[in-house]
């Protein structure tokens, strides 16, 4: 994606009005303007409220490159193989026929200072206010030898799709006394409990096809993860023996992988797989970065009661790639968030009354079948962030029951959210 200068970014506006591309939009629009900018978890329900509920009052324009969007929440269920992956991907057709403007194109730029997006097919999209909810980028270079060529052999599989039919394919083709390394993300990340549901999935294939000569080795750069006692109970019950999960004291820091011989260097030892899952470090997508909307961390800073950046007021960061307090980054806190962002979109540009900001977040995990666990809590502004009201996390020893009745749960919470975003 190119980054535009003053100049170039000129260029392109006047080229853009020089075609007549968005004369009209430019020019005496009556409604204001809305862009969102991905068509996620956050995104994707941002534009179907807004244009719903403002009955048609404001303009809604969804900016996505994808034409089908493979959601990476669930995506460990394929992994598992309770899942196929057409199940987990869709398509915008229901979004344009509520009378969302889907555009199938790449923001290359915001200017906040005229108000304008541009594409980089360099057109150019004025806006009254703007939703940035590009996810996350991951940050390669986060572990020694790894880089974007290297998940080719190594995969990543954290943004859903041909990363997670790789590490399907890799997975499958193990033999029994083959080794899996999976190297955890550090924080914050996407989807905190989701590399110790993905090891539980890769247990779960592995004994399936009776490979018990087979391990599952998890080296972590945190020294604890989400849901720690619950998964390492249900490691110990289904997949004994199978599973080690290696803490930064105990394998002394991650030096490096190397990609053509399948190793993995740690101060302890070094370990050759046959499959390697690197899970890098994250940040906000390059949109929002290029944009100014991220702090030093990578992630945006937002207003708690809006979902406003704090650079800017007619800007909206919502989603993964925002700084989200006490919520964890999942497609729950962000469909949650977007609720509140539209909101406060509608009540600005229609004089509809806003409600307090409140919000909420349920992670599940399935750790074999039928046996799945779940965190999650209760939100609302307080102490300059997002902050928890009220927690809840599965208990240890729970009956076989409630395990079961959790990911009916899960399915359930899937279809309503995929709902939520493609109508």
């Amino acid at each position: 994606m190119p980054k535009l200068t003053r100049r170039h970014f000129t260029t392109l506006a006047g080229a853009s009005l020089a075609s007549g591309l968005f004369a009209p939009a430019a020019i005496g629009q009556a409604k204001p303007r809305v862009i969102v900018i991905g068509g996620g978890p956050a995104g994707a329900t941002i534009a179907r409220y807004v244009n719903k509920e403002s009955n048609g009052a404001v303009h809604v324009t969804l900016i996505e490159p994808q034409k089908e969007f493979t959601t990476c929440f669930f995506s460990n269920l394929y992994v598992g193989g309770y899942r196929d992956l057409q199940s987990l991907t869709h398509n915008y057709d229901k979004v344009r026929k509520e009378g969302v403007n889907v555009v199938q194109a790449t923001a290359a730029g915001i200017n906040p200072a005229t108000k304008t997006v541009v594409l980089t097919t360099q057109e150019r999209l004025p806006y009254d206010r703007l939703v940035v909810a590009p996810g996350i980028d991951l940050k390669f270079d986060s572990v020694p030898g790894y880089s974007e060529a290297a998940s080719e052999i190594m995969p990543h599989a954290w943004k859903a799709g041909p990363q997670t039919e790789l590490l399907v394919k890799k997975l499958n083709a193990l033999n029994d006394g083959d080794q899996i390394v999976m190297i955890a993300p550090p924080n914050p990340y996407r989807c905190p409990p989701g590399p110790y549901e993905r090891a539980s999935m890769f247990a779960h294939v592995l004994k399936t096809k009776g490979h018990t000569k087979s391990k599952i080795l998890i080296l972590d750069p945190k020294p604890t993860f989400s849901k720690q006692a619950l998964f390492l109970e249900g490691w110990e019950k289904h997949y004994p023996g199978m599973i080690e999960w290696q803490d930064p004291k105990m394998h002394g820091g991650i030096k490096g992988v190397d990609a053509t011989t399948g190793e993995v260097k740690t101060d302890l030892a070094n370990y050759k797989a046959q499959l390697v899952n690197v899970i890098p470090a994250q940040m906000a997508g390059k949109i929002a970065r290029d944009a100014g909307l991220a702090d030093q961390t990578g992630f945006c800073p937002i207003d708690p009661e809006t979902m406003k950046s704090k650079s800017n007021t007619d800007i909206f960061v919502v989603g993964d790639a925002c700084i989200p307090g006490d919520m964890p980054k999942s497609a729950f806190s962000a469909n949650s968030q977007a609720k509140v962002a539209a909101m406060v979109i509608r009540a600005e540009l229609t004089g509809a009354r806003a409600f307090p900001a409140r919000y909420s977040n349920t992670c599940w995990s399935l750790i074999e079948t039928d046996e799945n666990v779940k965190v999650g809590g209760a939100y609302e502004p307080g102490e300059g962030k997002i902050k928890a009201s009220s927690t809840f996390v599965s208990q240890k020893d729970e009956a076989p029951e409630l395990r079961a009745q959790n990911y009916k749960e899960s399915t359930d919470w899937y279809a309503s959210i995929v709902a939520d975003m493609f109508g």
